[in-house]
Order: structure tokens, then C-alpha cells, then sequence
């Protein structure tokens, strides 16, 4: 029995044309340790805009219901050669109830069953997922789910990264963002240091509630002095940002590397020996990394993606975090919303301008069926 729905798909050319559209769609029956799930809410992350809008001019976008097209300039259009042509669906991760299943004793299980799960096309009111990947939520809402997987499983991520490479602090340079508030959580209960970087007052206010207690204001008269004396307290010479441009990262080397050098018993022309890291997990700024050779030479900048990073760590602890998640999913992992959308009410221009600019605190939930 085949099951038809609406599915939302990207489509870049070669010439820069970017087509964001939602379309009939008659979805396969689940098969082996496959399942059918009717999805009812999916987050915009900023990993899903990679595909969505990336740098398209959405200003100038022709716009009509259920789709939009745009242009990619470059140097982003030739950067995405990869995807050229391709008919992309998108949305990480969602929530709904499973429907079918393939011929497995885990999918069907699951049958009935209120999920959260990983598929890659959540922006569709229906899904193919791998049982194996799916959280049964129990009595949470699909609200509730529907960011159960990324930011959670990114900020225990990082937490479970620095106890494994003997860190006891870490730094993060948007500390406000909804993983910002989850990672400000789990250091507390899992007795972490951590560095706060904001750039509002307001900001600062939201954190010291969840019980921050190193909140650096980047706007604020002051900060670079007030950024060493909370690396120094805390120990925090390791740490990730989701900035990727401008000089996010060179700020936090530097910053570590005034501390690091403040407590040499004696000069050194290479700098301090002090191992300085920083991992780059996100592209708010798409434009370069700038890094000034201020910093000696005793220092790492690496890429960080959830998927390689639970892949190397082993199904135990994987479903030791996913456990974890489950069991707080409304305190320490909860996510709030500025505004629930249909599939159609997404590719509005009003919409799409507004989830684009990845404001702090104002995620949009996709809501398929509404």
C-alpha cells in the first residue's frame, strides 16, 4: 500500500538557480529494519541551511505559494558544484508517529509509537527512517522531540569530547543559542567549567539564570580582560564555535594565550607551551576563518560534525547520551520556538528572511500537517 504526501526539495543548477519547492510525493513501504513515520514537527537548524537558502540573494527571490526561487551568488554557487542538478530533500531531524514498518522485530515495535529520528528529509509529511536510529519518546509531545537529536546530542557531544581528551572547562563562542543553553546545563550537572562568550546584557541575564558563572559580553567595555580572567579561573583552553568566519576563534587563541603566558616563570620567542583548542562546528559567517599568528605555536583548529564524532565513540556511549537525552528531554534539553510553520508557510518570504539570519532564541518548528 503506497502513501502519498507533501515533500519539500532543493534544486541548484549550474547557473546559480536556486528552486526551493514542495511536491506530491508517493513514499515507498518501510522494508527491513526500515520505518514509515507521519512526521508532525521538524526544527530549522542551521545545518539544514546549508541546503535551504546558503547564501542565496532571498531578498530578490521570486516567491509564489509552496516555493521560491533564487540566486546563488559566487563564490558560493561554484563552492556547491557538488550539488549542481541535484533534487535534494532536506530537515535533519523530527518528530511523529510511526505508521509502517519493515519486516524487523525492531521496526515493528515501533508501530504506534511516537518517535524522534534522524532522516534527512523531515521537511515531508512523511519519512523513511532507520529503526535503529529512532528515540521513542513515551508521553512527550512531538514538540517536545522534534529537536531531540541535534542540539542535544552536540552539546553532551562536546562534553563527553573534553572528559575524553582530560579537559575539566571548556569555552563556546555563541553561549545563548538553544545548544548554548543545553551545553550551559550539562556543564553544571556534570560538574564542567565553562566560558560563556554572548553579545547582548540580555544575554548575559538568560545564562546567569541557568547558572552560569563565566558569561563574557563581546560587546561590552572591557572584554578581552574580562575573557582572560574567565579562562583563567576556569582552566578553559579548549573549546567550539559555530561561527566559522571573521575572528571568532583568533579571539579565544589569543585570549588563551595571554593567560597561558601570564603564568610562564620565563620568556619563551615560541609562546607558551600551553596545548590551545578550538573546534569549528558550525558557518553562521560564511566568510573566511582569520587567525593572526599572535598565539605561539601550541595550538589546534579542527572541524566538529556530530554524526563521525558518534560514530567514534561507540554504540555504548551513544546509547548512554540518547538515554540521557530521553530522561531530561524537557529541562536540560529543552528547545523552545519563536514560530511554527506548514511546508508552505516556510517558503513565504517573510518566513524565509527571518529563520535565515539564525537570530539567538528565535528557531522556527515546521509543522507538516498544520
Amino acid at each position: 500500500m503506497s502513501t502519498t504526501g507533501k515533500q519539500l526539495f532543493t534544486t541548484l543548477e549550474s547557473n546559480g538557480t536556486l528552486t526551493v519547492a514542495i511536491e506530491d510525493v508517493t513514499f515507498p513501504d518501510p522494508t527491513g529494519n526500515q520505518v514509515l513515520v507521519k512526521m508532525e514537527a521538524a526544527p530549522i537548524n542551521p545545518s539544514d541551511l546549508a541546503i535551504l537558502t546558503s547564501a542565496a540573494d532571498l531578498e530578490n527571490a521570486d516567491y509564489s505559494p509552496g516555493k521560491y526561487v533564487a540566486t546563488m551568488p559566487e563564490p558560493f554557487n561554484s563552492g556547491s558544484k557538488a550539488r549542481h542538478g541535484l533534487k535534494l530533500p532536506a530537515g535533519n531531524e523530527g518528530a511523529g508517529t510511526v505508521v509502517a514498518a519493515g519486516d524487523s522485530d525492531m521496526a515493528k515495535a515501533l508501530v504506534g509509537q511516537r518517535v524522534a529520528c534522524v532522516p534527512g528529509n523531515a521537511y515531508s509529511q512523511y519519512c523513511i527512517a532507520d529503526a535503529g536510529m529512532c528515540l521513542p519518546l513515551g508521553d512527550h509531545s512531538a514538540e517536545d522531540g522534534a529537536s531531540a537529536f541535534v542540539n542535544p546530542m552536540t552539546a553532551l557531544g562536546f562534553a563527553e569530547n573534553a572528559k575524553m581528551d582530560g579537559q575539566e572547562a571548556i569555552l563556546h563562542t555563541v553561549g545563548a543559542s538553544n545548544l548554548g543553553q543545553m551545553l550551559t546545563r550539562i556543564c553544571k550537572e556534570d560538574g564542567l567549567g565553562l566560558v560563556n562568550i554572548v553579545r547582548k546584557d540580555s544575554q548575559v541575564e538568560l545564562l546567569e539564570k541557568l547558572g552560569s558563572t563565566h558569561v563574557v559580553n563581546s560587546a561590552a567595555d572591557g572584554f578581552m580582560g574580562s575573557l582572560r580572567s574567565a579562562i583563567d579561573d576556569t582552566g578553559a583552553f579548549y573549546g567550539f564555535d559555530p561561527i566559522g568566519g571573521g575572528q571568532a576563534v583568533d579571539t579565544a587563541f589569543k585570549a588563551m594565550e595571554q593567560v597561558a603566558v601570564g603564568r610562564m616563570t620565563e620568556y619563551s620567542r615560541y609562546g607558551s607551551n600551553q596545548p590551545k583548542r578550538m573546534f569549528i562546528y558550525g558557518r553562521l559567517d560564511v566568510g573566511p576563518t582569520i587567525l593572526s599568528p599572535s598565539y605561539g605555536f601550541g595550538w589546534t583548529l579542527s572541524g566538529w560534525l556530530l554524526f563521525p564524532f558518534l560514530q567514534s565513540v561507540g554504540m555504548e556511549t551513544v546509547g548512554r547520551m540518547r538515554k540521557r537525552v530521553l530522561e531530561n528531554l524537557t529541562t536540560t534539553f529543552a528547545s523552545s520556538y519563536k514560530k511554527h510553520v506548514n511546508l508552505e508557510e516556510m517558503l513565504t518570504k517573510e518566513a524565509v528572511t527571518d529563520y535565515r539570519a539564525m537570530r539567538t532564541g528565535e528557531k522556527y518548528l515546521v509543522t507538516p500537517w498544520s
